[in-house]
């Protein structure tokens, strides 16, 4: 997708009459108009498109689409997207996290993602804070920012979920910025068109509660290499990269886990004979 290309639909088209009702400024605005400029690239219809999440700022985004969405329980989006896609091969299934919901308490769940390689695209849009919950520190806070729930940090290693997605599998992985919509939504296209599990990261500030955020707009940068598809190679790119480089790193061709179908054995009318009461 490039801007010389007309768009075969309307990023309208993709959008619900809900509105938006995160705080002035947060990049998630941003992501979800990369998400509508992708689908309308693509051109799919909006009933063919399911959009999964689970509990954070992030996860409002099923709300504000007019595709199917499912507003799950925290960490377990990825536990639902897998099983609709398995369920429904012809759905084109995007889960939608954040840091916080999707490396915490929903880490588990994207390790194994990742393992199975299942055909889906997963974007995480990733502030380093819980926003929902008043500035908590996330998994992939600096140890040493100091907030008030944990003066003078935690302390702790962040998480690297590039490095982590990429060491469990995954098949695309992938940064953008939400400052840069048009870029970001060429990278959700390429995620959702490559086969099997494919991760993006985007860094969508939190001005309210990281207000020091502002400043990723002039630190994010393409990355300086071409995409590969040798583990290794993206593995030391990843273990010393900054943190702001943009673009795909790692393109595998690992084949996409479909699991053999087959007719139901038991006719759901019959399930339904067993709790009649």
């Amino acid at each position: 997708m490039n801007a010389a290309e007309p768009l075969k639909c309307r990023p309208s088209d993709y959008k619900s009459e809900v509105k938006p009702i995160w705080c002035p400024g947060c990049g998630d605005y941003h992501v979800l108009m990369a998400l509508t400029r992708a689908m309308a690239a693509l051109g799919l219809p909006p009933e063919r498109i399911a959009v999964v999440s689970g509990i954070g700022c992030s996860s409002r985004i099923p709300a504000y689409t007019n595709c199917y969405g499912f507003h799950g329980v925290h960490g377990r989006s990825l536990a639902v997207a897998t099983g609709l896609k398995i369920a429904r091969p012809d759905i084109t299934v995007i889960c939608a996290s954040g840091d916080g919901d999707g490396y915490s308490i929903g880490g588990n769940h994207f390790l194994h993602a990742c393992r199975r390689n299942v055909d889906l695209a997963y974007i995480v849009m990733d502030n380093h804070i819980y926003g929902m919950t008043k500035g908590q520190p996330s998994p992939t806070t600096e140890p040493d920012f100091d907030t008030a729930l944990a003066p003078g940090g935690t302390g702790l290693r962040p998480f690297n979920p590039l490095v982590v997605a990429l060491a469990s599998g995954a098949n695309f992985v992938a940064r953008a910025y939400s400052g840069n919509p048009n870029e970001t939504a060429e990278l959700i296209v390429d995620a959702i068109k490559h086969p099997g599990f494919s991760f993006v990261e985007i860094l969508s500030p939190c001005v309210t509660y990281r207000p020091d955020q502002r400043s990723w707009k002039d630190r994010v940068h393409p990355a300086p290499v071409t995409p590969t598809d040798d583990p290794a190679r993206a593995a030391r790119r990843l273990m010393t990269d900054d943190g702001f480089n943009l673009g795909v790193l790692y393109r595998g061709h690992r084949a996409p886990y479909t699991p053999p179908t087959a007719a139901a054995m038991v006719a759901p009318e019959s399930l339904e004979e067993e709790f009649e009461v």
